[in-house]
């Protein structure tokens, strides 16, 4: 536990004690702006859980197979649902792996997985909601910067340029 205490001061990662065995941490992201994540520590390993994304709206099916599929190719951590359907990443790592070389890869995997794969698992997800934000946004004349990953689920008048 000692190791990542020192990880998150050096790195200066927002965290919190849950008990005397858990941390919170926030990790900062570009797409997906944190992901909250926490670090258990029993005898002999240390478990990871990140929430990543609330159950989808739909394609739940198609989203699921995504996540299986990108398992394969992930160090460290899966991805995991719990009885809701959220979607986490989550792992166990021996307490002797943990130093700072393990805990960078942790970190980047978290980052990597959650927030490098957000949008993605947002569209595969929630494209009718992304829709009708989109269409909602136009019609009340509010900005769309922050839709702008999903400029091609915008409504085809939106594309058109207005100078034309």
């Amino acid at each position: 536990m000692q190791a990542l205490r020192s990880f998150l001061g050096e790195h200066e990662l927002d965290h919190e004690p849950i008990d005397d065995r858990s941390i919170a941490v926030v990790v900062p992201g570009e797409q997906k702006l944190k992901t909250t994540t926490s670090f258990a520590f029993g005898d002999t390993t240390m478990t990871v859980n990140a929430f990543v994304i609330r159950h989808p709206d739909e394609n739940e099916a198609g989203m699921y197979r995504w996540l299986l599929e990108r398992n394969k190719r992930m160090y460290g951590l899966a991805y995991s649902v719990d009885h809701l359907g959220d979607v986490y990443l989550t792992g166990r790592f021996p307490l002797t792996s943990i130093d700072d070389s393990e805990l960078d890869r942790i970190f980047g995997a978290i980052s990597e997985y959650s927030d490098g794969a957000f949008n993605l698992l947002l569209e595969l997800g929630f494209s009718s909601a992304i829709r009708k934000e989109w269409k909602w946004r136009i019609e009340a004349g509010l900005p769309t910067d922050n839709l702008s990953a999903f400029a091609h689920l915008a409504p085809d008048d939106s594309r058109k340029d207005p100078l034309t």
